[in-house]
């Protein structure tokens, strides 16, 4: 029997409308004055009245920085960070995607206390203190809101991560009216990034248990079952439920049974290309699946059990289904299937797959060691 550690965001509040009580949750933190980050789009679909309405009524005083971009470099975790020791701040709260919430941990570590960020890349080497974190994702993808994660293009091509306890936040927020308006491609591209987070986790060499793998299994029959209806019909309140609800138990997986190549080899499809996350780890991740099969093919029969039901034989013909299905939704959620599709050439592959084996934090997770020469073939297969 092996033993494993599991850590997760202490207290959780899932509800429709539950932005409206960030307030009350800051002020029961002690906080007075609170950072609001969050991204151009966010505010201007203004999905930020609820919460700021309940931070007004609570009678805590808030400061806005808005200038949050995909894959966030570090230039703007210095601003905000910057913005925050200047107004004095005492907390920080986030309504955004998973950029927005990754800025957000790294805002309330960095403003207070003595640690540089160029220091605390890599895993456990964040110590802390931080300032009170209330985090509410306005997207069904990346988890944040319950992972100990924030990843950070430090850059041209390059992403690293900081990973440490003390990012988790003291509240997770999901409140599904947050996600209706969300387009139906960021939807599913999202949605996708969910799927994987949760396939990963279940098939993660190094830190993989029984915990993770539950809320994985979990995870994939909320998303699986609801990520058409949202894209078809992005109104369906209780389909935006069980999307947010399946993205957030994925992040919970892949925060103790870390993700490994299918991220590995996005990243730098994203930094170099910036294609959003979402859509890169879905351009690789059926040739990611081939590649791992001879290592994790009995996993990959387990999940297609979930995913793909009406899949027949053992687990070499589940995993097979499983790969079919994987590399057809997309097309059916009318998202580009191929690397050529964003852009990206035959001459570009070399470049990618040196980025992808710099990521050597994931890749350490995979089932099935990967060399350059796999990191170029499965980009190549991808193409």
């Amino acid at each position: 029997m092996q033993g494993f550690v599991f850590q997760s965001t202490k207290s959780i509040l899932v509800e429709p409308g539950s932005s409206s009580r960030i307030g009350e949750l800051v002020k029961a933190l002690g906080c007075k004055s609170v950072l609001m980050v969050t991204d151009p789009g966010v505010k201007g679909a203004g999905l930020l009245k609820a919460g700021l309405n309940g931070l007004q009524q609570s009678g805590v005083a808030v400061t806005l920085f808005t200038d949050v971009e995909a894959d966030p470099p570090v230039h703007v975790i210095d601003a905000a960070v910057k913005l925050a020791k200047d107004a004095n701040v005492d907390g920080v709260v986030s309504i955004g995607g998973g950029s927005s919430m990754d800025v957000a941990k790294l805002v309330a570590l960095l403003a207070v206390g003595k640690e540089k960020l160029d220091d605390i890349y890599g895993v456990g080497m964040a110590k802390g203190p931080r300032l009170p974190l209330v985090l509410a994702p306005t997207t069904a993808g990346t988890g944040s809101e319950v992972t100990p994660i924030s990843i950070v293009t430090t850059g041209e091509g390059e992403k690293k991560g900081v990973v440490s306890p003390v990012l988790l936040p003291d509240w997770a927020v999901l409140d599904a009216e947050l996600t209706l308006g969300l387009p139906a491609a960021v939807t599913a591209a999202t949605g996708i990034d969910a799927m994987v987070h949760a396939i990963e986790a279940y098939t993660s060499k190094r830190l993989k248990n029984p915990l993770s793998d539950a809320l994985a299994r979990d995870a994939l029959r909320l998303l699986g079952g609801n990520i058409h209806e949202v894209c078809r019909n992005g109104g369906n309140r209780e389909a935006r439920h069980n999307m947010l609800l399946g993205s957030m138990l994925a992040g919970m997986a892949f925060a103790n049974a870390p993700v490994a190549a299918v991220h590995a080899l996005a990243y730098p499809v994203g930094a170099r290309f910036h294609v959003p996350h979402g859509l890169s780890n879905s351009l690789v991740l059926p040739q990611v699946i081939r590649f791992n099969a001879p290592a994790a093919e009995h996993h990959y029969g387990e999940l297609a059990e979930i995913l793909v039901p009406s899949a027949k034989g053992g687990s070499a013909d589940r995993t097979k289904a499983l790969v079919e299905m994987l590399s057809a939704l997309p097309t059916e959620l009318g998202l580009p299937t191929r690397l050529r599709d964003v852009g990206i050439a035959a001459k570009d592959l070399g470049m990618l797959a040196d980025d992808a084996m710099k990521q050597t934090r994931l890749l350490v997770n995979n089932p099935r060691e990967v060399v350059r020469d796999d990191a170029f073939a499965i980009y190549e297969a991808s193409l």
